[in-house]
């Protein structure tokens, strides 16, 4: 029986394969547990148009991430923070905070987006990356003073 997968099996196939198996494993398995279609000429036509659409959908929001972009490079975000001797930071600056500054900018993400391994803490300039779409990262300037 040939079928078409609808999901990615590791192994066997992934999204969009057709493949010939046994009708049983097909049956019983693939079909049953939703990873996989009976290949007929209606289904493949349906997937085909699908597809068109998760495509057009792809482009729509890569473009809308490339325009962020390119807006967050061009910000600077400066925060005041209190210091101790030596100018030793009290506290740190945190994605949320972050977050939080973009959001006065009218730029909405999600704090998971904001690729910050720990807070900043020390003064001067620091380049944040934030993962905008899947391979599109901006990067905006943060600024730590007195």
């Amino acid at each position: 029986m040939k079928v078409l997968f609808i999901k990615d099996l590791r192994g066997q196939g992934k999204k969009g394969d057709i493949k010939e198996v046994k009708d049983g494993y097909a049956e019983n398995y693939l079909i049953k547990n939703g990873y996989a279609k009976k290949l007929t000429e209606q289904n493949y036509k349906g997937y085909l148009e699908t597809r068109k659409e998760e495509k057009a959908i792809d482009e729509e929001n890569r473009k809308n991430a490339q325009l962020l972009k390119d807006k967050i490079e061009k910000m600077e975000i400066s925060f005041k923070v209190k210091t101790g001797a030596q100018d030793k930071v009290f506290g740190s600056i945190s994605s949320k905070q972050i977050k939080d500054e973009l959001e006065k900018n009218k730029i909405y993400i999600d704090k998971k987006q904001i690729m910050l391994e720990e807070g900043l803490s020390t003064l001067g300039y620091h380049n944040v990356k934030i993962e905008l779409y899947k391979d599109i990262i901006g990067v905006v300037k943060v600024k730590l003073e007195k």
